[in-house]
């Protein structure tokens, strides 16, 4: 618990430096007393956690962001090289994956990056059962592939 509300301090500290960019004692002691108000709030509700805080993720995320992010663009080409094609089809299609994730925050990272990925919408999670539609079934096949699910299931080691 502690570990986590250190990690909700340091990030809310430098989140109010980079946005303020005011360094006078009057208004660090304003942030001081705005970020020990919020841990309080936040620690009260109870809500203080490994899933609201997942400090074990910290390290790996910024690499699965990287990897997402070309990810995203590269099904973004496609879907709008299909959009402005006749020739390319468009075969919607539903598909139900297994997500292999071990915990309800890696299930929420698959499905949520599953999302964001133009071409691709998780619709339902029932356990660890995902309903996915694609726009195409070569979007359903790479996901039927499992390597999203594969680096998701690497950052909760």
């Amino acid at each position: 618990m502690i570990k986590h509300l250190i990690y909700l301090a340091s990030a809310l500290g430098l989140f109010w430096l980079l946005l303020s960019g005011h360094y006078s004692g009057f208004m660090l002691g304003c942030a001081v007393a705005s970020i020990a108000l919020t841990l309080f709030v936040a620690w009260r509700m109870d809500v203080v956690d490994d899933e609201a805080e997942p400090v074990h993720l910290t390290g790996q995320i910024f690499l699965y962001w990287l990897w997402l992010a070309k990810e995203v663009a590269k099904a973004n080409l496609d879907v709008c090289r299909r959009i402005w094609s006749p020739r390319l089809d468009i075969s919607p299609t539903m598909v139900c994956l297994t997500a292999n994730q071990k915990t309800p925050l890696g299930v929420m990272l698959y499905a949520n990056s599953i999302t964001v990925t133009p071409g691709t919408v998780c619709v339902n999670v029932e356990g660890d059962k995902l309903e996915v539609h694609a726009l195409t079934w070569s979007a359903a096949e790479d996901l039927l592939e499992g390597e999203m699910d594969r680096r998701v299931c690497e950052l909760e080691i």
